[in-house]
């Protein structure tokens, strides 16, 4: 496996209160934060129906965020297929890499919220038969193929792309929930996975076996999949102790499982928390929870962890949420972007042993030393100008001497 990469996946889960204006401009700005602390990827998904998720158009907030960026991935996650002409998925696709200097990533899925596909007319029972559909005509348009092809929800006449990708290869990825059809399209197409489903205990006990259902249909179809192309989303609140994770995640918490989980989208088995506590014990200390509330050092643990469980995934996905306040929000990111992927991915790794190295060969670096000052000494010219630096030296220190190895050579 190459060194795990990371990013952030906004939905957006944002509670229902604040200027929807004002809302987007943070998000933008967190997009950049996300960007400046070096993360790889960023996320966001279409919703059209529940209050709380309120973006639309993935690609035109990647597109703005494209404008505030420079170097991290922008991804759909995800377009809902089966709501839209393949052949205009496509070219916004186009656009949208295009405007980002290269750095788009097409993620699609069946779409999640029954009240979106309700308020289009759609049936539920064809939306993932529509989305695999859709993408097989995608990947031809962006082959540079004409395609003609009528089907029960679009027709295409010799429809061909006037503009290309800006990448070789825009890289693919599709929704997976607990479910093997998520997976096993991505293996039918040779395509990435981004792992929505890992967020519920079910879902995360089933990674173990998810990634065979991919290489099933991979080899079924023709194609190759790669776990350095699994994204497995996760969530998290990270602080300094854990007694300051609890505390600034707790209420916020509470408030989304309680008006989003039970409240708005009726999850079956969901109750609510009765206190800020309960929710934070539940979420991330229970057995089987799913989330980390803690430190960056629990966090690390928690990773490799699901590494060993998983057998190996190529991109960690934090779900960004407002548990905590902004300012704590982004302290949080912050926190993962400092301690958490330089440990993971080795990066102090090489000072610790330098560190190491210097302190148990410590004696042989003191008689070396040593060694150069009797030199020095014995050079009537550098003795001199050594003592003459040695006395301004102690002059500015009232007496004290900072360096026992020249006192060692006087």
């Amino acid at each position: 496996m190459s060194r795990m990469k990371f990013g952030a996946f906004l939905a957006p889960h944002h509670p229902i209160g604040e200027h929807p204006m004002l809302q987007f401009r943070s998000d933008l700005a967190f997009a950049k934060h996300l960007d400046q602390l070096g993360y790889d990827e960023f996320w966001c998904g279409e919703h059209h129906s529940s209050g709380w998720e309120m973006i639309a158009s993935p690609e035109m907030f990647l597109a703005a965020a494209g404008e505030h960026t420079h170097r991290i991935k922008l991804g759909t996650g995800v377009i809902s297929l089966p709501y839209h002409h393949p052949f205009n998925v496509a070219q916004r696709m186009v656009q949208l890499d295009h405007m980002t200097g290269g750095r788009a990533i097409f993620g699609s899925g069946p779409g999640a919220l029954p009240s979106d596909a309700f308020a289009l007319g759609i049936d539920p029972m064809v939306q993932r038969d529509r989305q695999d559909e859709a993408i097989g005509v995608i990947k031809r348009l962006f082959a540079g193929e004409r395609v003609t092809q009528e089907s029960e929800w679009f027709t295409m006449r010799d429809a061909g792309l006037q503009l290309l990708p800006l990448q070789e290869e825009m890289p693919f990825a599709v929704a997976s929930q607990v479910s093997p059809s998520g997976m096993t399209l991505a293996g039918k197409y040779g395509a990435g996975v981004l792992s929505i489903g890992s967020m519920s205990s079910a879902g995360l006990m089933a990674l173990p076996t998810q990634w065979g259902f991919a290489e099933q249909a991979a080899a079924k179809h023709g194609q190759t999949v790669s776990r350095d192309n699994w994204r497995v989303v996760l969530t998290w609140h990270i602080a300094e102790t854990r007694a300051e994770a609890r505390a600034q995640a707790g209420e916020g918490l509470m408030r989304w499982h309680n008006e989003y989980n039970v409240g708005t989208l009726m999850r079956p088995g969901a109750v609510a928390y009765k206190s800020p506590d309960e929710a934070v014990d539940m979420t991330a200390f229970s057995d089987g929870a799913v989330s980390v509330i803690g430190t960056p050092d629990d966090l690390v643990a928690s990773l490799r962890g699901l590494m060993k469980l998983s057998g190996g995934f190529g991109t960690v996905i934090g779900f960004a949420h407002d548990w905590a306040n902004r300012e704590n929000t982004l302290r949080s990111w912050d926190l993962v972007a400092r301690y958490v992927i330089p440990e993971i991915n080795g990066y102090v790794a090489k000072l610790r042993e330098s560190r190491e190295y210097l302190v148990q060969h410590r004696e042989s670096f003191e008689r070396a030393g040593a060694a150069v000052m009797q030199k020095i000494m014995g050079h009537e010219g550098a003795a001199a100008a050594l003592k003459e630096t040695m006395a301004a030296q102690t002059a500015t220190t009232g007496g004290h001497t900072p360096d026992l190895q020249m006192e060692k050579a006087r």
